[in-house]
């Protein structure tokens, strides 16, 4: 007979009944007062995804998951969680756990004691407990950092403790709201490439809550960008950035160009908004050197730039209306062009249309 992991340390199964989401949000709306911080999200998440809902402070991101982990009630809409309606259910009812953003360790507990304590709560035998709280420890790579104080750990070190205290309970779904936001930059970095392994080796659903587009790209399977209580876009990182939905997602996500209007119609020959990322913009001051194959090409006047260390930013007045970014890795010393006078160019598939507003 082959041999079985016990039942206590075995992996439980991940996948819903018949294919369903992980999660599936239908009509879901929430009003304070006469704000509608959620007014109509319909949304579904298939399990085991790294899911990032992006936006800006105020639109209905955080309430999302507020009512996904059960501490809001939806003024109107469904929550599904396996196929089955969680909508008013107590947050203890509820196959998810949630990571702050204020780690809330105890400071007079031992890391160990820290991602013990919900089993404890639930009255798990103390074998049990200590045991898969040391494989949670193992699993955020802190296996020998059981018996330290909170106090003792890095900001980097804190919050894994508060990851593996999520974790040890093995829901289905964990929730992070900006989890990363109290780092500094490079371990923030350090930690989105730390989450994402450890969520391809739970296997659970991740759910994230950001206003850190780097973040959002860099960790999530999928993105869903919030503006103003509703869902602008949801697609893959590379669709979010190179295919913008609407203007408010191409200024958002990344940094964008949005050309519209007379100078749209002049450089483009045709109306409308369009997106060109300043990265696709190749800056040159030989004004008669011509456009390629497939490319567009405008002139201008460099207004100001940029020395931002890796790269180099300028910003370009066209002659036939309108401003473009252009960014440009740093070879060397920032181009200061003679007169001030340059051309653009860019392939023509760069230049992105993107639905007007209303």
């Amino acid at each position: 007979m082959p041999h079985q992991a016990p039942a206590e340390t075995r992996r439980p199964d991940r996948r819903p009944p018949d294919g369903q989401p992980a999660i599936r949000l239908t009509g879901l709306q929430k009003h304070f007062d006469k704000v509608r911080a959620v007014d109509g999200v319909d949304l579904d998440i298939p399990p085991g995804e790294f899911f990032a809902m992006l936006g800006p402070s105020g639109s209905g991101k955080t309430t999302v998951l507020r009512m996904i982990a059960g501490f809001e009630l939806p003024t109107a809409g469904t929550i599904e969680l396996d196929g089955e309606d969680v909508s008013r259910l107590a947050p203890f009812e509820r196959d998810v756990n949630t990571v702050f953003q204020d780690y809330a360790l105890f400071p007079h507990m031992s890391v160990q004691q820290n991602v013990e304590y919900g089993l404890k709560v639930r009255r798990v035998a103390k074998a049990e407990r200590r045991g898969r709280a040391a494989e949670a420890l193992r699993t955020v790579r802190l296996g020998d950092y059981g018996d330290r104080k909170p106090a003792q750990l890095s900001g980097g070190q804190r919050q894994r403790v508060a990851l593996a205290r999520a974790l040890v309970n093995r829901p289905k779904v964990l929730l992070l709201d900006e989890p990363l936001g109290a780092l500094d930059l490079k371990l923030r970095q350090a930690m989105q490439v730390e989450l994402k392994q450890i969520q391809r080796e739970v296997g659970s659903t991740f759910l994230v809550v950001t206003h850190d587009q780097d973040e959002a790209l860099t960790m999530s399977d999928r993105i869903a960008v919030f503006n103003a209580g509703r869902i602008e876009q949801v697609g893959t990182p590379v669709e979010v950035y190179e295919r913008p939905a609407s203007a408010f997602v191409a200024g958002f996500v990344g940094t964008s160009n949005l050309l519209s209007g007379s100078g749209a119609e002049a450089v483009l020959g045709r109306p409308g908004v369009f997106s060109i990322r300043p990265e696709k913009i190749r800056i040159d001051d030989d004004l008669a050197f011509p456009a390629g194959s497939g490319e567009i090409s405008a002139t201008g006047v460099v207004t100001d730039v940029v020395y931002a260390g890796s790269t180099v930013r300028y910003a370009v007045a066209l002659d036939a209306g309108g401003q473009l970014s252009v960014v440009r890795q740093n070879a060397g010393e920032p181009v200061r062009f003679a007169d001030g006078r340059v051309r653009l160019s860019w392939r023509r598939e760069h230049s992105f249309q993107v639905p007007e507003a209303g």
